[in-house]
């Protein structure tokens, strides 16, 4: 219930209502002073010890405590004189003004290492400016406008390269062709040496002349299954040859020119910055692109070098490998056909021994018919 003085009664306890802290006028209400208060417990000290979970008769009234036995709450219980008295922060960074409203404002982080988003961004942006240097160079080089850098000895070197790779890629190739072709010739003559024996089987009059062919086919498919195995071995290694010993060469030719035009696209950068006026507004300008043209140089040195000694070493390797493929081929047809050649004569050894000559043979039945008898 609610005293005449506008105090509330809170289980026999009069309390007053809290001033709310940082009004605008910085001013509090004033608060009755400890003894009234303590005049106020005693006349409903009576009229509460009924509803009282614990037995405080003749106790004096404690002014700190609710007589309900239980601790005031902050900031609920307390008067306006004993919620100023708790050092309870009503904000983590309260308003220096007064106003009671929490302090806003931007987030500063500290620390001057780069996140790893702007990282990439850096490189997207050095990619970037480099690519349409690059773009420019090429397009200025096929236009007749610009200058490049020429090594006429490198150059001629990297150009009989990739004409013996054309030429050999097309070595390869018939290779190929050729043991395909031979692979079903082999089968075809396998399959007519088969049925050549049947027919010598079936037909006895030419079970002769059946079994020679027969066997002479047979001969040659066994014979052509050497040679393919021999041509399947050949173009193995140019294969090898082609696409990794001289691929991987051709990849140094790849840097080697990437590293040109950047380094010719970044030398005609430095030449326009040294043509222009040089003033405080360009002198860091054309002294930050002396340092990315030494650098670019640098790098087109290094890779002309190593595309110099890699292609050393191929010519080295190449000769090597190819000298004991051709010959390996070589050999092979050679004995692909001289086996062949014996064994063919052989056979017309055998049939001559064997077979009937034609002044030999038995008269057919019309001579025998029309003799007389």
């Amino acid at each position: 219930m609610m005293t005449a003085e506008g105090e509330e009664d809170l289980g026999g306890v009069a309390m007053e209502t809290p001033v709310p802290r940082g009004e605008a006028s910085g001013e509090q209400e004033e608060v009755p002073s400890f003894p009234s208060y303590k005049k106020s417990v005693d006349e409903n000290h009576s009229e509460s010890e009924p509803q009282q979970g614990n037995n405080h008769s003749g106790s004096e009234p404690d002014p700190d405590k609710n007589q309900t036995g239980t601790e005031p709450d902050q900031g609920k219980n307390q008067t306006g004189t004993e919620l100023d008295q708790v050092n309870v922060p009503l904000t983590s960074d309260p308003d220096p003004t007064g106003s009671g409203k929490l302090s806003t404002g931007p987030v500063v982080v500290t620390g001057n290492q780069k996140t790893a988003a702007i990282e990439k961004l850096e490189r997207v942006r050095k990619w970037s400016i480099t690519t349409y240097k690059c773009t420019k160079q090429v397009l200025s080089e096929k236009m007749g406008r610009g200058s490049r850098t020429v090594d006429p000895e490198l150059e001629a070197r990297v150009d009989i390269l990739r004409d013996d790779r054309r030429r050999y890629d097309h070595v390869t190739r018939l290779a190929q062709t050729l043991a395909t072709q031979l692979t079903e010739l082999n089968q075809t003559q396998r399959t007519l040496g088969d049925v050549f024996a049947d027919l010598s089987l079936k037909t006895p009059p030419l079970h002769m002349e059946f079994g020679l062919n027969s066997d002479t086919q047979r001969f040659l498919s066994k014979s052509g299954e050497t040679l393919v195995w021999a041509i399947n071995s050949f173009t193995s290694d140019m294969n090898t040859l082609l696409n990794k010993t001289i691929e991987d060469t051709m990849i140094n030719v790849k840097h080697y020119e990437t590293a040109r035009v950047e380094y010719d696209a970044y030398r005609c950068d430095l030449e326009d910055l040294n043509l222009g006026p040089r003033d405080t507004a360009t002198l860091p300008k054309l002294e930050q692109a002396q340092r990315t043209f030494q650098n670019h140089r640098e790098k087109y040195e290094r890779s002309r070098d190593d595309l110099s000694v890699k292609l050393k070493l191929l010519e080295e390797n190449k000769v090597k490998v190819l000298h004991q493929q051709l010959m390996l081929f070589h050999d092979a047809v050679v004995s692909y056909n001289t086996t062949n050649h014996r064994h063919i004569e052989l056979s017309l050894q055998q049939a001559s021994t064997k077979l009937t000559m034609p002044g030999t043979e038995s008269p057919s039945w019309l001579e025998e018919s029309g003799s007389p008898s």
